[in-house]
């Protein structure tokens, strides 16, 4: 199911897995996941996805070689229901480090059963972008985008 209003993106998936371990798999094994060859903003080759476990934590791709390289911040941090992410990347999916400068990513996990897991991801704010924001929003919209990122989070959070 998707949803598409100006400045937003929505989309839902329902994971046959718990409520805690969808939130574990889609933050702290994110890599396991994550399209890390296309999916990068670092020079060097990525070699993990790292979200920081609490509010105010940092959102970031690491190196074989230890180097990072910014995504963005953890607004909130509320396991195993959700968690809030501040989107530091341009338009040309580069780090911008001004708060004012970033769009926001909402993921809610809802347990429909104890082994069944609605996940709902909201991607909005994305008039920060301005002239480009349609651009922006086709990109993290389609299949390259939260629409394949979150079929591929379901087959890791259901091995």
């Amino acid at each position: 199911m998707s949803t598409l209003e100006a400045g937003t993106v929505q989309r839902s998936i329902t994971v046959d897995a718990s409520q805690e371990h969808a939130f574990v798999v889609f933050t702290r094994e994110m890599t396991s996941w994550w399209p890390i060859d296309s999916h990068h903003i670092g020079e060097k080759d990525m070699e993990r996805a790292v979200m920081e476990e609490k509010a105010g934590g940092r959102w970031f791709e690491r190196a074989g070689d230890g180097t990072e390289c910014e995504w963005g911040r953890v607004l909130e941090w509320e396991p195993p229901d959700r968690v809030v992410l501040a989107w530091h990347l341009t338009a040309d999916w580069q780090y911008d480090p001004n708060p004012a400068a970033s769009s926001e990513i909402e993921v809610r996990f809802i347990a429909e059963s104890a082994t069944t897991t609605r996940v709902e991801l909201e991607h909005r704010g994305l008039e920060v972008y301005g002239a480009r924001a349609d651009e922006v929003r086709a990109a993290i919209g389609g299949e390259g985008g939260w629409s394949g990122l979150l079929q591929r989070f379901k087959e890791a959070a259901e091995k």
